[in-house]
């Protein structure tokens, strides 16, 4: 019974670090990298397509996306669905390959970033500790239908709280981690 408490609370905790992670990959740093435009869809034959499954995404340099239609009638409309979207992103074609150059990023926009990154870093550690709120009423359930002891009830919370401790601190790690790419110049 606690195990299972423990492993759901765990594998829930885990997911929150996950969905921050994918976040945060969006989040852009003024360095090119490719998972920057995944989030980002293209009309293919009446479907909306993620952009890395119609076409190839590399990096030319450290400023520079390159993105190669794999049909050269998408051209236009991979163009179309990177300038729409809320990246801010002037794509430049040229022939079939488009060239997405990122503008450096000033002071002023860095520090707005580093407040997303912080609120999307509140948000992760609100979710786990939703997570510890849920267990820990789990726990109290369980002590309540007699199903465990009032020990095993504190020394699952205690548990619980280790747990929500160590995904609070991974979460730090990564907002320091983003924070300094952020201010990388």
């Amino acid at each position: 019974m606690l195990n299972t408490i423990y492993n759901d609370a765990e594998s829930r905790m885990k997911k929150c670090i996950e969905n921050l992670q994918s976040t945060l990959m969006k989040v852009r740093t003024g360095r090119a990298h490719p998972s920057l435009l995944d989030s980002i869809k293209v009309p293919y034959y009446g479907t909306d397509t993620p952009l890395n499954q119609v076409a190839n995404v590399s990096i030319t340099d450290s400023r520079t996306i390159s993105v190669s239609p794999f049909e050269k009638n998408l051209v236009s409309a991979v163009e179309k669905a990177i300038l729409s979207s809320d990246l801010g992103l002037n794509p430049v074609t040229v022939g079939t390959l488009i060239r997405v150059p990122l503008p450096p990023l000033s002071e002023e926009r860095r520090k707005e970033l580093i407040k997303h990154v912080k609120s999307e870093g509140e948000s992760s550690k609100l979710a786990v500790r939703n997570v510890r709120r849920d267990a820990n009423t789990q726990l109290k359930d369980a002590l309540k239908d007699k199903n465990i002891s009032e020990d095993e009830e504190r020394q699952g919370q205690d548990k619980i709280q280790k747990l929500t401790d160590k995904y609070v601190e991974e979460i730090d790690k990564i907002l320091g981690h983003k924070e300094a790419e952020l201010l990388e110049v």
